[in-house]
């Protein structure tokens, strides 16, 4: 299995290196026939200028990349990403073979732009979320849940948010024993449910 989380200028650290511990973490647990692989990817494969001035070398481009099983896609200053064309239809076609989509904070303007969230109860940062139901008034915005899931798709709430989502992507792609050595590892208080 392959989980892929695409980061991009100006996003939030947590949003992404939470997740990845996560799934890095969880591998310590799973057999190694079930194990998965973590790859950060980037529309092209240069080094990515996070907020505050993280720097982050990503494994893959959108253009030349393993099949993703899973697709999380991260949040931050998204105002620019939202626009890239090219951005949005990769994550569109990522998540038609994809088996489970997911976004922490503002990532969910990408699933939304990507039309994949229509219809769907989502969540994100509490701040952005009167501007999600705004700009995709087709959605239902949930605030002050910490994740939420609509069949195949996982949204969060803003940055350590998307560290319970996470642990909870762990359960539903393997089990809740898996999840909770994995949350007792990172010491983490996991809120097991969304609200």
């Amino acid at each position: 299995m392959h989980i892929g989380i695409y980061i991009y200028d100006n996003a939030e650290v947590l949003d992404f290196s939470g997740p990845f511990e996560v799934f890095s973490t969880a591998n310590r647990f799973l057999a190694g026939d079930r194990q998965h692989k973590v790859s950060l990817m980037a529309q092209k494969a240069f080094l990515v200028h996070a907020r505050g001035g993280f720097r982050v070398q990503p494994d893959f481009s959108i253009s030349e990349h393993p099949p993703v099983d899973v697709l999380v896609v991260v949040g931050g200053v998204h105002t620019h990403e939202v626009k890239k064309a090219a951005v949005i239809d990769w994550i569109a076609d990522a998540a038609k073979s994809a088996k489970v989509v997911a976004s922490v904070c503002t990532g969910a303007f990408l699933l939304a732009q990507a039309g994949l969230l229509d219809g769907r109860d989502v969540t994100t940062h509490w701040e952005d979320c009167d501007d999600l139901q705004k700009d995709y008034p087709s959605l239902t915005v949930k605030r002050n849940v910490r994740w939420l899931r609509s069949d195949q798709y996982f949204t969060s709430a803003g940055i350590s948010a998307g560290i319970d989502m996470s642990l909870a992507l762990v359960a539903f792609l393997y089990d809740k024993t898996i999840a909770e050595k994995t949350a007792r590892q990172m010491e983490y208080d996991w809120v097991h449910h969304p609200d």
